[in-house]
């Protein structure tokens, strides 16, 4: 099994193979804006929704250490 291992390697048929660019299956964008457009690899929409997210968890954890700190009181 491992007698010839050497020789397999020092012919380099294998590396030929691995070099070759496959894109990977489903990796397809459902969204088509062009590549510059987009930030991180996300389109506007999917950004806006990150965005929204940390905005409200911002006003959470504020309106909590206002609690917390007795500055504002129900």
């Amino acid at each position: 099994m491992f007698d010839n291992l050497r020789e397999d390697a020092a012919s380099g048929q294998y590396y030929e193979e691995e070099a070759k660019f496959q894109p990977a299956v489903g990796t397809e964008s459902s969204f088509n804006a062009p590549p510059s457009r987009r930030i991180l690899g996300m389109t506007g929409v999917q950004r806006f929704i990150i965005v929204f997210m940390f905005f409200l968890a911002v006003c959470v954890i504020g309106a909590m250490a206002l609690l917390v700190t007795g500055k504002i009181v129900f």
